[in-house]
């Protein structure tokens, strides 16, 4: 089940890592991204200003901290609405089903009776 991140979760854990203050090649591979990638990324949250270069490190800023929380706010109404739909998703199932079932029945009744007057 492995879901291709998008842009909001690949800065969120861009920004988890700087949170713990790290080097360029740390976010990298924390943050599973390529050389290029990781460039890209970096200069749209320095640009945006949730990360700082400090010291030779990344650090989280405040605007940073506030981006991560709401962020896990959006993630986890994103999975409650995925599960709701899931939900819905399962009981049309089950009313297509009922409406085939119930098709199925009516046509071999149907079938049945034509026989049936057929035959007399």
């Amino acid at each position: 089940m492995s879901k291709y991140r998008d842009r909001l979760q690949i800065i969120a854990d861009i920004l988890s890592i700087a949170g713990r203050r790290a080097k360029k090649t740390q976010i990298m591979y924390q943050a599973n991204l390529s050389y290029k990638l990781l460039c890209r990324y970096l200069g749209e949250v320095l640009d945006a200003g949730l990360v700082n270069f400090e010291e030779e490190c990344y650090v989280l800023t405040a605007r940073g901290k506030e981006f991560l929380n709401r962020h896990e706010e959006y993630s986890k109404r994103c999975k409650s609405l995925e599960q709701h739909l899931n939900h819905v998703n399962i009981e049309k199932t089950a009313l297509e089903n009922m409406c085939v079932n119930d098709r199925k029945v009516n046509n071999s009744l149907n079938r049945l009776g034509r026989v049936r007057e057929f035959r007399k």
